[in-house]
């Protein structure tokens, strides 16, 4: 790597594999913690004697810490060192995960997961950084961002199958314990194969107030976003978080217009190539993730699988989604991005419509088949979409950018979870009223018989409201694929090389 310390990458050299390595293993590591601590919950709630809705501020102050830190995050690799952010956000996720295995309490353990959210925040924009300048090649670095964007979805998927057995066979404290021997390993691997980056820009100070208004913004909306179900969207405390949500964003916008060195340069949406990549990314991951995490409820509720087994149900997605990354990779330079994004999408919202058939009478395969073609599209055009975000703006400035671009997908999956939540809720509700008003019970004062058919009515017309879910989600994401054909990419983007300063 003695090359990069010239501002050249060593494009012959392996060592550039290890790593994208490297940082695979620390975006796996990151998003698998997501994943399985919801299966812990049910072991929470009972140790620390918690109800249901209580048990959900351990994954919202999660949420809310990893969304409000990514894009100050972004900025300080850019500035302080990719290297050095990325070994300080993993250190601190290190000892945040030791701290949730021995938390005592709801409180001890929100404050945990608050600050494993802030630390593990640092992964994402540092990581794509370090990819963007180690593959100086414009075809390797889509296929390595390809590989690295899959690493998420595998991390969704392996969730489950590696967090049922650790709980089952030991306690929940073990989906903690378990990152603190991983996570000595990531950090050896960054040590040694990754070297310090930084921008050609130096900042002179940092963006204090873009970061605390940003934070805010970022706190209240994603508050409301999953607490809104539980509260009521037209509650006084919901009401509250879309005032002070609109007062923050209204108060970073000026801030950040005035700031010589914003946290978020507003330049980047004067770039077309960047706008419409947002936009598609905003809607294929709001239908995606706001519809997919209600596989594992239905498998668990309706098919009576348990966490273990519904872990292997995703086992195929994340070999179809392994298999598509890099495939969808080497497309690049030669078919046009916009049709690979377009064909992809459509693929991945047919995958999804599929699901819209959704019976409590299916078979693991009728659930497996969809979500792999599903699971393929999508990761099909994820290099390209990646790769755009990382052609559209100058090496210097990849960290912000990749830290907006994080920031919208984070965002756009909570909208969906929480619009699907709502959607799956009304549905049921309607389809109660609608097989009520045409259901006729012929047997007069037998309570038995009418608990049956109460019970046959709720189950259809839960059933029926996962349908609707899927069916609505896929013709979000079938038309959104259009959107595609907004992305109009400049030959000279494709093929400019960005001068980067790298340290040794």
């Amino acid at each position: 790597m003695a090359d990069e310390a010239n501002g050249k990458t060593d494009g012959g050299s392996n060592l550039r594999w290890w790593v994208l390595f490297t940082v695979i293993f620390g975006t796996f590591l990151g998003r698998l913690d997501q994943t399985v601590v919801n299966l812990a919950l049910p072991k929470i709630i009972g140790d620390f004697s918690i109800s249901v809705s209580s048990a959900a501020w351990i994954s919202t102050a999660y949420i809310l810490a990893n969304a409000v830190f990514v894009p100050v995050w972004g900025k300080l690799g850019d500035t302080a060192g990719r290297k050095k952010i990325y070994l300080i956000g993993f250190i601190g996720f290190t000892i945040a995960s030791g701290l949730c295995a021995l938390a005592w309490n709801l409180s001890s353990m929100i404050v945990f997961r608050i600050i494993q959210g802030f630390a593990v925040s640092a992964d994402y924009p540092t990581a794509m950084a370090i990819i963007a300048i180690t593959f100086r090649d414009m075809k390797e670095r889509a296929q390595a961002l390809g590989i690295w964007s899959a690493a998420f979805a595998a991390a969704s998927v392996f969730g489950p199958l590696i967090g049922g057995p650790l709980i089952d066979n030991f306690n929940w404290r073990a989906v903690f314990f378990i990152n603190i021997p991983l996570g000595v390993v990531g950090l050896f691997l960054a040590m040694v194969f990754i070297d310090e980056s930084v921008g050609e820009k130096k900042s002179v100070k940092f963006d204090w107030w873009g970061a605390v208004s940003l934070g805010a913004a970022l706190g209240f909306l994603t508050l409301v976003l999953d607490q809104g179900q539980t509260w009521g969207w037209t509650s006084g405390p919901s009401i509250l978080c879309y005032l002070a949500t609109i007062v923050s964003a209204a108060w970073f916008y000026f801030v950040e217009i005035r700031e010589p060195e914003p946290i978020v340069d507003f330049k980047f949406f004067k770039i077309g190539i960047f706008n419409t990549t947002l936009l598609n990314n905003f809607i294929v991951f709001m239908a995606l993730i706001g519809a997919i995490f209600l596989i594992p409820i239905f498998a668990e509720t309706f098919l009576g699988y348990n966490a273990t087994q519904t872990g292997y149900l995703f086992i195929p997605l994340a070999i179809a989604m392994v298999i598509a990354a890099p495939l969808g990779g080497r497309l690049i330079g030669k078919v046009k991005p916009s049709y690979v994004i377009f064909w992809s999408t459509f693929v991945c919202g047919l995958g999804i419509l599929m699901l819209g058939g959704i019976d409590a009478r299916w078979t693991a395969m009728d659930i497996i088949i969809p979500m792999c073609i599903m699971a393929f599209g999508l990761g099909f055009g994820m290099a390209q979409r990646t790769n755009l975000v990382a052609v559209a703006v100058p090496h210097e400035e990849i960290g912000e950018a990749s830290a907006i671009l994080a920031l919208v997908r984070n965002i756009s999956g909570a909208f969906g979870v929480a619009i699907f939540s709502t959607l799956l809720n009304n549905a049921t509700n309607g389809n109660v009223f609608k097989a009520v008003s045409h259901s006729v019970i012929n047997v007069v004062n037998n309570p038995r018989v009418t608990q049956q058919f109460v019970g046959l009515i709720e189950l259809k017309a839960q059933v029926a409201g996962y349908a609707t879910v899927f069916q609505v989600a896929a013709w979000i994401v079938i038309i959104g694929s259009f959107t595609s054909f907004l992305i109009n990419v400049p030959r000279e983007a494709v093929t400019a090389e960005h001068h980067v300063v790298v340290e040794g």
